[in-house]
């Protein structure tokens, strides 16, 4: 199991201290939607002159036409992340579409697609999709494994059940990790990093235990002991 940082800080610059506080560390790097539309391609350029060695998950959710989809999945190419995901809910044709564009590139991104976002109750969840949450998030997962994608973003809860129906080797990366008991905040399905480790989670994101503590790199050493 990896743990991946969330930079969900207000500014470049906080950002940019916290990545240089945690630099010695092995450690994947998220950026997210406000990161990556306030700083752009810059910001990772900025990540990687501390530490070439950080591996990046841009986590920007594509969804859109098949076809926009994949131009925007080969455009991410030229940007040297690690990772990147799409929405399951845009259906197993563009996925495919995606995955069939990156095929010419020698070594592509790991693609992740997202089934249920964390911050969904059930309630919430059943409105839009009219499942409930578990029964859902595995058929999106099939979906994307039958797509050809890597794996995909759910919670804890949704990670064995998807490796058992997918593969053990179909990769999950679960948000709304708390490592240490923490408040959920405006996560709804949150788990600790003993749970995710049962779940056979690859992949665990936290964000705000690690930089809204006083010592970031002390959290990261405590956490990657408990992984």
């Amino acid at each position: 199991m990896e743990l991946c940082v969330a930079l969900d800080l207000s500014t470049k610059e906080e950002n940019l201290e916290l990545v240089q506080k945690i630099k010695d560390y092995d450690v994947w790097l998220k950026v997210g939607f406000r990161s990556y539309i306030r700083d752009g391609a810059e910001f990772i350029t900025a990540i990687k002159k501390i530490n070439p060695d950080f591996k990046i998950f841009l986590d920007l959710k594509l969804y859109d036409i098949p076809n926009t989809m994949a131009d925007a999945a080969e455009s991410i190419m030229g940007l040297g992340i690690d990772m990147f995901n799409v929405h399951a809910s845009a259906g197993k044709r563009a996925m495919t579409t995606v995955m069939d564009r990156l095929k010419k590139y020698e070594n592509r991104p790991i693609v992740l697609a997202v089934t249920a976002l964390t911050s969904f109750n059930e309630e919430e969840f059943h409105y839009i999709y009219n499942e409930n949450i578990a029964l859902k998030a595995d058929k999106f997962a099939q979906d994307a494994y039958q797509s050809g994608l890597d794996g995909v973003v759910c919670s804890a809860f949704e990670s064995a059940s998807i490796k058992n129906i997918t593969s053990k080797e179909f990769m999950t990366l679960t948000p709304g990790i708390r490592p240490f008991g923490e408040d959920a905040g405006d996560q709804e399905r949150v788990a600790d990093i003993e749970f995710a480790h049962s779940a056979m989670v690859d992949f665990i994101v936290v964000g705000r235990p690690i930089y809204k503590s006083e010592n970031p790199a002390e959290v990261v050493e405590k956490i990657l002991k408990k992984l």
